[in-house]
């Protein structure tokens, strides 16, 4: 490989795109575009960088296999970046077992890593967590060292875990220090603004106040019953209800958790429910037939009495209730919290990741256009969704956690 690819490389390591262009902008032979993809990656102008990389992909002949699947996945980290989830995993499938095979140690974790990312992005935590946990990179390059050290700061803050999320953090600022990019460094620094801002809110009968994750965390722990508006769960310490497929039934133990240690009445948990603005017959029957399943459901956590004008929840001895909500009031709020992040996201990208279907989160999106909290880019199937980054309120625990549905 001549001098020039040579230090463009370098130049791409170290978080130097222009100096790398400086080298490589007016050649087209494979490697220098590969080289040049990378660099406009680097610069934002994701299009273009998955143009040149998939050309340098065609270039490369079958026995530059090694510099082939650098190329796919760095195209499939683009793919990443433009929130394209429909991406074949298969291709960083393959692309590790060259690496591994031709000894690249370094890229094969790069492969890695941008699997666990795409695990997160689906919300897929368990899996993420334990190919995490697989990983083996302590003494790698820092700047691979500072992204896995990300990874595992983002599965603990999706998991609720605040310690372990302020030592992962920790271990990524150094090693981002180490690396010497900026850019890298930024992004860690940004990304530990989510352990300081609000990210529930603990709702009680006269008002709701805001909680950070540690504040979260520590409130999960507690012996009290929480009835957790984030993860659809009711728990008390080890022994965990979930409610993530069954929201008729999550809403009905909300109103319930509100009105706690009093009575929620019928009138107000069929509203809940049902969405209905006036009862009627039908609806009592449904609200009957739902809290006997809910009843069902909290038998090992608390017991559901029929009172006089409604329902009560009863929990045993000095037990609490405790509610907690999402941070922000938005029947969009799991579309905010994707759209967070400051990309745009196509509406399909978007039902993939909230593992729900495109009406529906079209559905959101027209509420939260008109509401003038996302705007759309663009027409037709090249429409893309935006949104400012959250700065009041941290969206860690609005994002979907499907390891744990069941």
């Amino acid at each position: 490989m001549d001098s020039s690819i040579t230090a463009a490389g370098r130049a791409l390591r170290a978080g130097d795109p222009l100096g790398a262009l400086k080298r490589v902008a007016l050649r087209n032979d494979p490697a220098a575009l590969a080289l040049r993809g990378i660099a406009m990656a680097q610069l934002g102008d994701l299009g273009r960088a998955r143009e040149l990389l998939r050309g340098a992909a065609r270039a490369f002949g079958p026995r530059q296999a090694v510099e082939r699947a650098r190329c796919l996945a760095a195209e499939a980290e683009v793919a990443l970046a433009v929130r394209d989830l429909t991406f074949p995993p298969q291709v960083l499938v393959e692309a590790r077992r060259v690496f591994a095979a031709h000894g690249d140690e370094e890229n094969a974790a790069h492969a890695r890593l941008l699997q666990i990312r795409s695990l997160l992005l689906l919300g897929r935590i368990d899996e993420a967590s334990r190919a995490c946990a697989g990983l083996e990179i302590g003494a790698g390059p820092p700047h691979l060292v500072a992204v896995a050290a990300l990874l595992a700061f983002e599965i603990a803050l999706r998991q609720g875990r605040a310690e372990e999320a302020r030592r992962t953090l920790d271990h990524a600022r150094q090693a981002a220090a180490r690396s010497g990019i900026e850019a890298l460094r930024a992004e860690v620094e940004q990304a530990g603004r989510a352990l300081v801002l609000p990210a529930a809110r603990l709702v009680a009968a006269g008002g709701a106040r805001p909680l950070t994750l540690p504040e979260v965390e520590a409130l999960v722990a507690s012996p009290d019953l929480v009835v957790d508006g984030c993860r659809r769960t009711a728990r008390q310490q080890e022994r965990v209800v979930r409610f993530a497929r069954r929201p008729v039934l999550f809403a009905l133990l909300c109103g319930l958790a509100e009105a706690w240690p009093g009575e929620a009445t019928r009138t107000d948990l069929i509203r809940r429910a049902f969405e209905a603005r006036r009862a009627n017959a039908s609806h009592r029957a449904r609200l009957r037939v739902a809290i006997g399943r809910l009843r069902q459901e909290m038998r090992a956590l608390a017991a559901i009495r029929a009172t006089a004008g409604g329902f009560s929840l009863t929990v045993h001895g000095a037990v609490t209730v405790r509610l907690l909500a999402p941070p922000i009031e938005s029947p969009g709020a799991d579309v905010l919290a994707l759209l967070a992040d400051g990309e745009a996201w196509s509406t399909s990208a978007l039902a993939l990741a909230l593992g729900s279907s495109q009406r529906t989160v079209q559905r959101s999106l027209g509420a939260l256009e008109e509401a003038r909290q996302v705007r759309a880019l663009g027409r037709g199937r090249s429409r893309r969704w935006l949104s400012a980054p959250a700065s009041g309120f941290a969206t860690t625990l609005l994002l979907p956690v499907f390891g744990e549905l069941g």
